[in-house]
């Protein structure tokens, strides 16, 4: 991608979800990820345990580390801010905008807050959460039989999010891959780019050359 000399190239950020395995999370930070998501305890077939997620990801990380969840209640919370002190809470669920705030308020932790977006009035709805959580994603809605909330590989329609307001920062998702995270960053202007199954060999397995390819695309175009 080039630009012409008046024009300052955005700098584009990303997260890889769904890790499971600590050589991916090695790889990722070496390719320049600059946050990392770690589905602990809700259906999906990345999820980790609290314990899991706190040994996979410890403090020490030189990036931004993020638990996913979906509806957790205070218990799950508070086990995941003592045993894993994450940086963000990513809610994944059906939280209301109310309890965003109250998660935030309660446990001190920044959050994101995961929008299902197929249509217009999608991103209307989603600007409730503009100025209660830190960031929105907005990620396409999962089949309906689905369990899991996210990770399918289904790609939201980029016009919808490019043609309506959006905070000065937030996350695409869906359906990204090293193949067309371009064009998802052109359409949308995202600052900030997530992905869980297009750099995957199988659900949960993150293969190294495609986040390679992955962050590569992200930073060069």
């Amino acid at each position: 991608m080039t630009f012409p000399p008046y024009v300052t190239p955005m700098l584009t950020r990303a997260k890889i979800s769904g890790l499971t395995r600590p050589a991916a999370v090695d790889v990722a930070i070496a390719a320049g990820a600059s946050f990392l998501g770690f589905i602990v305890e809700c259906p999906s077939k990345r999820r980790l345990s609290v314990a899991e997620a706190a040994n996979l990801a410890p403090t020490t990380l030189p990036v931004a580390r993020v638990a996913v969840t979906v509806n957790p209640d205070d218990n799950l919370l508070r086990r995941i801010m003592t045993e894993m002190s994450p940086d963000y809470i990513q809610l994944h669920g059906d939280e209301t905008p109310s309890r965003v705030a109250e998660i935030a308020k309660t446990f001190r932790v920044k959050t994101l807050k995961a929008v299902g977006i197929a249509n217009d009035d999608d991103m209307k709805s989603a600007e409730t959460y503009a100025g209660v959580a830190d960031m929105l994603l907005y990620d396409a809605k999962p089949p309906k039989d689905a369990d899991a909330r996210g990770g399918h590989g289904i790609a939201v329609d980029w016009a919808v999010i490019a043609r309506a307001p959006t905070p000065k920062t937030f996350i695409v998702a869906g359906g990204l891959t090293p193949d067309n995270v371009t064009a998802a960053i052109t359409a949308t202007r995202a600052p900030i780019v997530d992905v869980a199954s297009g750099v995957e060999a199988a659900a949960g397995v993150k293969d190294a050359d495609k986040i390679k390819r992955f962050m590569d695309a992200v930073q060069n175009g």
